[in-house]
């Protein structure tokens, strides 16, 4: 319903002001896209993290605290 008004009062407008209107709906998006982007632009990079964490050697073997449910 909204759309086709929104088209019926377009339609309407002499073509100066549907120039007008086209200009505005893209300053429109640009500040949706600006406002609600989301931060994940930069690209992952695949093994960055490789060698900042080591786990112990013991860290598969059983935990001395669930030795009474085994």
């Amino acid at each position: 319903m909204t759309e086709k008004l929104i088209l019926s009062e377009i339609y309407q407008l002499p073509e100066s002001l549907k120039l007008e209107v086209l200009h505005f709906i893209i300053f429109l998006k640009s500040e949706y896209a600006q406002k609600y982007a989301t931060p994940q632009s930069k690209k992952r990079i695949f093994g960055r993290a490789k060698g900042k964490y080591v786990l112990a050697s013991d860290f598969d073997a059983p935990l001395d605290d669930f030795n009474d449910y085994m």
